[in-house]
């Protein structure tokens, strides 16, 4: 009996020595991995040999998997070779589903796994290994919920918004069930988001309240409660922004503005919450930081304060430089187009038009080094072309850039966007009748008209109102125009504003009541040069000038004449630089991806007339 006690002690002692050595050896070739792995530059090839020479040792299963796992994790995030990278998931995958509490192994393969099908466009494999990890992982809440996550932003990036929010729906309940209102907050949220992108306005607004409700009674780590805090108040202010309501945002614009500046002085608290499905941060401080600046440059474009834009803009993008230099997060790409979207169209409004190209020409070079960027703005890219080929009179080719932005959309205020400048294109030419009655009753102010947007109604009116003025119908135009006043001024839309006042100014021009006219036209310039608009400006000039000549005003009538001089030679010299730029062919780029290069023009081959 002794001597097989003895014998069992041996044995026992002998596996505990050879799992000490397998450990030990283990143990070094991790260590030398993660040695080459953090070393500067990364000396990846010798990290992927140190990972590789685990498996002639036979290790346990945990061990295979595990390694199986880092070598697929290296290669996805540090080499070409995703071949290699999905196989190494994949072993990893199935290995680990046959080893008992082993989650984090198991449900973190299966996630990068999904993601790399998507990156190779095998989107039909990655939905059911993320529905099979998701069915297995309802004991684990943090893989759970991230799981979920990540299923509903594959199917976002889809366009199937309607299994992503099902998916966001039952990611809330599981959250509530296991006790976490943050996370249930950041899944509803997530839906109010895509229900939002839906049109679905009905069902954002109750969920909205309650988000409300669940973000404020959160009691928890102050920086996840302000994060919580500025999704919500995004989604409300572009939510206003969407529909045009430019000065009943202000109280929640200026609430976010506020919360942001107290996330930038909290410090990021390293105590991990006890509930493992918080452990959850939306964005980044500094990602939150630039996504503010852009919503207030949105703001402040359609509000017609262009100097602010311009202020914002320009601090939005040198946030976003200093970010890209360390972090290559598609978002900041995105947040960095859209930013240009807007400066680019303030460019165009302030008489800044070849500046305006050149970052046009930025958009288009962002685009090609991200092929769903380009899927994602080639409408609004086209727009922009749309509204330069405008604002330089080519209207030919104006109509070819909104014609394809037309094509290329799906999105209402977009389309509805679009086809007001297209119909004012058409007013322009004077010979496109039956194209413009067909898209004036298209977006007819007056009755259905197709998106809820308050500024794109108002602008629809201003279009009904400057055809009818080309028409000869005076009376006509100056019931479309007040109605756009009405609705401008009740938003603050400034720049509808100031085009209504001084096309009514001409039309009493015309009408020979020059006080009518003066009155119009006063205000009009005022508003004009604090946005400013050089168009605007150029125009109400050259009507007191006209007006001042008619009234036998000369000392006024001279001060107007000099001011429309110089606003003429302002805009003609960027008229010409603009037109002599290489990047002015961007005009005549209708079909695929954007060009590469650009030939230099000889000179302005457009007409200068629309300018004096």
């Amino acid at each position: 009996m002794a001597a097989q006690a003895a014998a069992a002690a041996q044995a026992a002692a002998a596996q505990a020595a050879q799992a000490e050595a397998a450990e030990s050896w283990y143990l070094a070739l991790l260590g030398f991995a993660e040695h080459f792995r953090t070393s500067s530059p990364p000396k990846i090839r010798l990290c992927v040999h140190c990972l590789q020479a685990v498996f002639p040792f036979k290790p346990p299963q945990r061990i295979e998997a595990r390694t199986h796992l880092q070598l697929g994790s290296v290669l996805y995030h540090h080499t070409k070779n995703s071949e290699q990278a999905r196989s190494h998931l994949e072993k990893a995958w199935l290995i680990s589903q046959q080893i008992t509490q082993f989650e984090d192994v198991k449900f973190e393969a299966a996630s990068l796994l999904s993601e790399l099908y998507c990156q190779e466009n095998s989107v039909d494999a990655a939905k059911p290994l993320l529905r099979k990890a998701i069915q297995i992982s309802q004991q684990t809440p943090y893989w759970h919920c991230r799981l979920l996550f990540q299923l509903a932003q594959l199917h976002t990036l889809e366009k199937d918004l309607v299994s992503a929010c099902d998916l966001l729906g039952v990611g809330a309940e599981y959250a509530r069930v296991v006790g976490s209102e943050y996370t249930r907050a950041l899944f509803l949220l997530s839906k109010g988001m895509l229900l939002l992108m839906e049109r679905k306005l009905q069902e954002v607004h109750p969920l909205l309240t309650l988000c409300g409700q669940i973000v404020e009674n959160w009691q928890g780590n102050p920086i996840q409660k302000e994060s919580l805090r500025v999704f919500f108040l995004v989604l409300q202010v572009t939510h206003y922004l969407d529909a045009g309501q430019v000065k009943s945002v202000k109280p929640c614009l200026k609430q976010l503005q506020q919360c942001i500046q107290t996330i930038s002085t909290l410090h990021d608290d390293e105590i991990l919450p006890s509930n493992p499905a918080d452990l959850f941060h939306w964005l980044p401080k500094e990602h939150m930081c630039v996504l503010v600046y852009l919503v207030t440059v949105m703001h402040s474009m359609q509000a017609g304060y262009l100097e602010k834009a311009q202020k914002y803009t320009d601090k939005a993008l040198m946030q976003l430089e200093k970010l890209k230099m360390l972090d290559c997060s598609p978002i900041l790409s995105s947040f960095q187009v859209i930013l240009l979207e807007h400066i680019i169209m303030c460019r165009l409004v302030t008489g800044h038009k070849a500046t305006a190209l050149q970052e046009i020409s930025q958009v288009c070079q962002l685009c090609q080094q991200s092929p769903r960027l380009f899927s994602n703005h080639a409408a609004q890219l086209h727009t922009l072309l749309g509204l330069y080929c405008v604002s330089v009179n080519c209207m030919d080719n104006a109509e070819a850039q909104f014609t394809t932005a037309l094509r290329l959309t799906n999105h209402q205020e977009l389309w509805a966007f679009i086809v007001t400048n297209l119909a004012s294109v058409y007013i322009r030419e004077g010979n496109r009748h039956q194209e413009l009655y067909s898209l004036l009753e298209r977006i007819n102010p007056d009755h259905s008209f197709p998106v809820s947007s308050h500024c794109l109604r108002a602008a629809a009116f201003y279009v009904r109102g400057l055809f009818s003025f080309f028409q000869g119908r005076y009376n006509e135009a100056k019931r479309f125009l007040r109605e756009t006043l009405k609705m401008s001024n009740a938003e603050d839309l400034n720049r509808l504003t100031a085009c209504s006042l001084v096309l009514l100014g001409h039309i009493f021009y015309v009408l020979g009541n020059h006080r009518e006219s003066n009155n119009m036209v006063v205000p009009a310039m005022q508003l004009a040069s604090k946005i400013p608009d050089m168009s605007v400006q150029l125009w109400s000039s050259a009507l007191l000038r006209d007006l001042n000549k008619a009234c036998g005003n000369a000392m006024d009538a001279h001060e107007a004449a000099q001011m429309h001089q110089n606003f003429s030679q302002q805009l003609l010299q960027d008229h010409i630089e603009a037109c002599s730029l290489p990047e002015h062919n961007l005009i005549t780029w209708t079909d695929g991806p954007p060009p590469v290069q650009f030939q230099a023009q000889n000179g302005p081959n457009t007409s200068l007339a629309s300018l004096l």
